[in-house]
């Protein structure tokens, strides 16, 4: 029997105006949070097995870094790009985020084998959905 492999995971940390309207935007784009890891100053979104947004209060997330803290309605510190299953999927996703208040962000990108839409989310951040056809990166 052999050892399943160690699933890397990343936890992308986003400091945010206002935690519980934050949490209602994600929660109602189809996203959990996880309890364990959420309290007063963070609330964990799982995205996937290996995915979470840790989204942390402006105080909260000061105490990780000596760096100003980017307000990303102005300044864009970080792109932050999700695989889709689908085009359609691209577009509910990123259709459902405009209708919670998230804001356009650049140009749909549709190269036939690839798709892409990018949203703001309510702080600023931007998130990019992305649809490859599979049999556009088999060797």
């Amino acid at each position: 029997m052999t050892t399943p492999a160690y699933q890397q995971m990343i936890f992308v940390n986003l400091p945010v105006n206002d935690l519980d309207a934050s949490k209602k935007f994600f929660t109602e784009l189809g996203y959990s949070i996880n309890p364990q890891f959420s309290d007063d100053n963070a609330a964990s979104v799982v995205i996937s097995d290996t995915i979470v947004a840790m989204l942390l209060t402006k105080p909260f997330y000061s105490t990780f870094t000596k760096k100003e803290i980017a307000d990303a309605t102005k300044t864009s510190e970080v792109l932050v790009a999700l695989s889709a299953e689908s085009r359609e999927k691209v577009d509910e996703l990123v259709d459902r985020a405009l209708s919670l208040g998230g804001s356009p962000s650049g140009q749909t990108q549709d190269m036939g084998f690839m798709y892409g839409r990018s949203f703001d989310d309510l702080d600023g951040h931007i998130w990019e959905i992305v649809w490859m056809d599979p049999s556009a990166v088999e060797s």
